[in-house]
């Protein structure tokens, strides 16, 4: 027994700062399988509910950040039981100082991306828009996700840019989407006959559902024109750009058809001229 406890308490010379007994690596290595126990379950938890391929991309970071883990329970273990760590902090302070500052943008990625496959707010195929840009998500990845534009262009956007701004997901209630089309017409124009001419030329197009029915809006008396808004619904977002165009064309087609007229911006110019002088020079 006494053997025992001197092979417990023999120490190992790291640095000339730093010693290690047999009984606090015996102890780390219960605290690190405690720890790795734990992990293993929480691993479980947060990704029970995700999809296949979002599972293997969080255990890929979960990997990374185990080991994070185990080095911090394992500092703080060797504290606990007497061992010196200050050295090792003051000999890696400035190296982990320049590494965090380097990659403070990866880390921010990866989280964000961590919360962007737990929280599920953004899914393959969504078309969102992030700073006037649009685009539908093709692939999820850890550090960015990959869109493509309306123009086919492919647009990587960095995962942290989730965090600090404001994110449109067009299709998170569903695939269908509500898109709207403007225009005015002249003073003194049949509003009704406008009105009728809208819903035709949104209702014709084949791309428009019908349920919910294309809404007509009178916005506003506008300075050269009545302003109207047409609103229908879509099946794909994505397109929309290309329905309102369509639309367009034919709204302009009706209204030839019609005489109705879509006014230029009309301004009303009175020019003064000072009257002549009645005082007479002497």
């Amino acid at each position: 027994m006494k053997r025992f406890k001197e092979f417990l308490d023999y120490s190992i010379s790291v640095t000339q700062d730093v010693e290690i007994t047999v009984r606090a690596v015996l102890i780390l290595c219960v605290v690190l399988i405690f720890t790795a126990v734990l992990l293993r379950l929480l691993r479980r938890i947060l990704t029970r509910n995700l999809p296949f391929d979002d599972k293997k991309k969080f255990d890929a970071v979960f990997s990374f950040g185990r080991w994070v883990v185990y080095l911090i329970i394992m500092l703080i273990t060797f504290h606990t039981l007497g061992v010196n760590v200050t050295g090792i902090f003051a000999a890696s302070a400035a190296l982990l100082i320049g590494i965090g500052l380097a990659l403070q943008t990866l880390f921010q990625d990866i989280i964000a991306g961590i919360f962007i496959l737990i929280d599920q707010t953004v899914h393959v195929g969504d078309i969102i828009e992030l700073e006037g840009r649009i685009g539908k998500v093709e692939e999820i990845k850890l550090r960015s996700t990959r869109t493509i534009t309306i123009d086919n262009k492919v647009l990587v956007i960095p995962n942290h840019l989730y965090l600090t701004n404001s994110l449109y997901n067009w299709t998170q209630n569903g695939t269908t989407v509500r898109d709207s089309v403007s225009v005015g017409v002249a003073y003194g124009s049949d509003i009704h006959l406008v009105k009728d001419l809208l819903t035709q030329a949104a209702t014709e197009h084949p791309e428009v559902l019908s349920d919910p029915p294309v809404t007509v809006v009178f916005k506003d008396f506008g300075e050269s024109s009545l302003d109207f808004k047409v609103v229908f619904t879509l099946n794909d977002g994505f397109r929309a750009q290309f329905v309102q165009s369509e639309i367009r064309f034919r709204i302009d087609e009706l209204f030839r058809e019609h005489k109705v007229t879509i006014p230029f911006p009309q301004r009303d110019i009175h020019l003064f001229q000072p009257k002549p002088n009645s005082d007479s020079s002497i």
